[in-house]
């Protein structure tokens, strides 16, 4: 700073008031101190920004994966919003690891952030009460905890597992699979997809979990296990439309007619479902809806508002296309 001060001829404190205050100074001066962090390559130091403010102006999230635009559309909303803002969004994967999310969560609050975006709940229970005593802003998303760290912003899994029971049932299907990864969220759609089944008086649903993220290239081989227990299979849900691409790609590679044979469900409304053949019928959630409404309650508390919801519950939808 004490360089661009030189080349412009001006004081630090009109350098400083230039990057943080430029209403403060004139147009002139403003363009005098520009020219010179132009030509010098200046980068202002945050990090001693944020000690003598007590503000880094950045937030942190963590998602399971970066792999699945699921997520990513929640993202990018959050960002959005967040810039509109002043603020920065930092970006964390746990690999839907308990070991890798809390040392995530301790890197970003080493690093000052001023609030943390997760998806659900954490994994390990003595994070989430750290970050209760921590007092830092906190919204989880993607579900509706019983007790939230802080907020959280999202919908029941339990729910749309019901709905999805309901659905298929309700179209006739008598043998109904699960096809997902073995992880929390999923556990709960499949939870709720086995009670809509018992209340149908069917059997339990016919069940393939593999490691996550279970993307396209999964959906072959576990249709092809589920099939191999279960021929008359004729229903399936998908924990993302993702893998219900793939399982329509899979019938048509057999020679399995989509939706007389077999009927498919996915999850998240993602673009590929509307394109795919048979166009997939879904469960549509609100994912940049999560990512706005995140960050607005994030901006809410960094202002100083109170009497904020500490559960949004966003729904869901149920989307039928031609694939069931």
């Amino acid at each position: 700073m004490s360089d661009v001060a030189a080349a412009a001829g001006v004081s630090l404190v009109t350098v400083s008031r230039c990057i943080n205050q430029p209403d403060k100074v004139t147009p002139e001066t403003l363009a005098l101190v520009r020219a010179a962090v132009e030509r010098l390559g200046y980068v202002p130091n945050l990090t001693a920004g944020s000690l003598a403010s007590n503000r880094s102006r950045i937030v942190a999230a963590i998602v399971p994966t970066i792999s699945n635009s699921v997520f990513s559309e929640m993202v990018e909303a959050l960002a959005s919003t967040l810039s509109a803002g002043g603020y920065q969004l930092l970006l964390g994967q746990s690999s839907y690891r308990a070991d890798d999310e809390e040392r995530l969560v301790d890197a970003f609050l080493g690093r000052r952030v001023d609030g943390l975006v997760l998806t659900g709940a954490p994994r390990a229970e003595q994070l989430a009460q750290r970050l209760r005593r921590n007092g830092l802003p906190v919204v989880q998303t993607w579900d509706l905890p019983l007790r939230p760290i802080d907020m959280a912003v999202g919908f029941s899994n339990f729910d749309t597992g019901m709905a999805a029971g309901r659905f298929l049932a309700g179209k006739g299907r008598r043998r109904i699979g699960f096809l997902g990864a073995s992880e929390d969220r999923a556990a709960q759609r499949l939870a709720g997809l086995r009670a809509a089944l018992a209340d149908a008086g069917l059997l339990p649903p016919e069940v393939e979990t593999l490691p996550p993220p279970v993307l396209v290239d999964k959906a072959g081989p576990g249709l092809s296990a589920m099939l191999e227990r279960a021929p008359d299979l004729d229903a399936i849900f998908c924990n993302n439309d993702l893998l219900a691409a793939g399982v329509l790609f899979e019938c048509q590679r057999r020679a399995v007619r989509v939706p007389d044979d077999l009927a498919v469900l996915g999850f998240g409304d993602l673009p590929i479902g509307t394109a795919a053949f048979p166009a997939l019928s879904t469960i549509r959630i609100g994912l940049r809806g999560m990512g706005e409404q995140a960050g607005r309650l994030l901006l809410a508390r960094f202002a100083g508002e109170g009497n904020l919801p500490g559960l949004t519950d966003l729904g869901f939808e149920v989307v039928q296309r031609d694939s069931a």
